[in-house]
């Protein structure tokens, strides 16, 4: 493995003093442009990257904004996007820092919060926390919040609403035994779906029937199995509305291995409108939240949260809108 280069290393290939690579580097005064342009030069033929955590204790800022996700997949991708985008014309760089195994774990962000904070980042975005009690040192703001009190800035979408579109849809493709597949435990955007579904149902007349509302949790372990159960059932749905794209993925996968065609026997409508739903041979019906959107909002409310300005809108709620591709149609007779 190759040694990292050190400010030693470039003041030796420059034949200067650390100091005065030090004063380059950083931007003081006190040295001559012609030795600051070679300075520079050796810098990048070097390859010499200066340390976050000996620029963060000098001068207590480190010009990096950290994300952290409890794992990387198609949603967190999106939103990273957006996040790249808002930055790409500001002075900060931006870390990307998952939970690994740890981030189905209720709590993982208070962990990785005290590890960054303050030492590699001047500011965090945090993507769909478990937890709401999170203290950090450096401004924060939460993509997707848990449910409780809204006392960290916050970006999310119309998650209510759209779970009303969703179920409407199937309402009016003639379902009526429509399943939903709920989201994480504790979060607000799986409750407010199902607000969303329950609300549709009362509209149409529709009691909801407890037995066809199932965990998910998005665990990619265990996602087939309640499918498995609804879908073995004599009395199964005829439709299901999943909480996320990955589950709604996962039910068009199940269905033919039970001899269930999507979707002249099940439809099937999800929520995100990650990538992958429209590349599917059967591409997914689902709801569009604006994820790239939803970064770049989190980013501008952190910076201004870095700038010493306080936000005019703590709280933003971007609207989200139904896509209608090819897993959904009419009930079967």
């Amino acid at each position: 493995m190759a040694r990292r280069v050190t400010i030693t290393d470039v003041a030796r290939v420059a034949g200067v003093s650390v100091a005065t690579v030090s004063k380059v580097i950083n931007n003081r005064y006190g040295v001559a442009s012609e030795t600051s342009a070679h300075v520079m030069r050796v810098v990048e033929d070097l390859g010499y990257q200066s340390s976050l955590v000996a620029r963060s204790m000098r001068s207590q800022r480190t010009d990096m904004i950290g994300i952290l996700v409890g794992a990387f997949g198609p949603f967190s991708t999106e939103i990273l996007k957006g996040v790249d985008a808002t930055l790409r014309d500001t002075p900060y760089d931006l870390l990307a820092y998952t939970g690994g195994r740890h981030g189905s774990a209720s709590g993982w962000e208070r962990r990785h919060l005290s590890r960054l904070s303050g030492t590699l980042v001047d500011g965090v975005i945090l993507v769909t926390p478990s937890v709401v009690d999170v203290d950090a040192t450096v401004p924060l703001v939460v993509i997707d919040p848990h449910v409780g009190p809204e006392d960290l800035p916050s970006v999310e979408s119309d998650n209510f609403i759209g779970a009303v579109m969703a179920t409407r849809h199937l309402l009016e493709l003639g379902h009526r035994r429509i399943a939903f597949l709920a989201g994480r435990p504790g979060s607000r955007s799986s409750a407010q779906r199902f607000d969303g579904y329950r609300h549709a149902l009362d509209q149409a007349g529709i009691p909801v029937d407890a037995s066809l509302v199932t965990g998910d949790y998005y665990d990619p372990d265990t996602r087939n199995v309640p499918v498995f159960e609804l879908l073995s059932r004599p009395d199964r749905p005829t439709a299901i509305f999943a909480a996320n794209d990955l589950s709604a993925i996962a039910t068009t996968q199940v269905a033919p291995v039970l001899g269930l065609r999507v979707p002249d026997d099940l439809s099937v409508i999800g929520f995100d409108d990650v990538p992958e739903a429209a590349q599917l041979r059967t591409p997914l019906s689902t709801v569009r939240q604006p994820l790239q959107q939803m970064g770049g909002a989190a980013a501008s409310l952190l910076l201004e949260l870095l700038a010493g300005t306080k936000p005019e809108e703590e709280h933003v709620v971007l609207p989200t809108s139904l896509v209608r591709r090819t897993t959904t149609g009419p009930a079967p007779a």
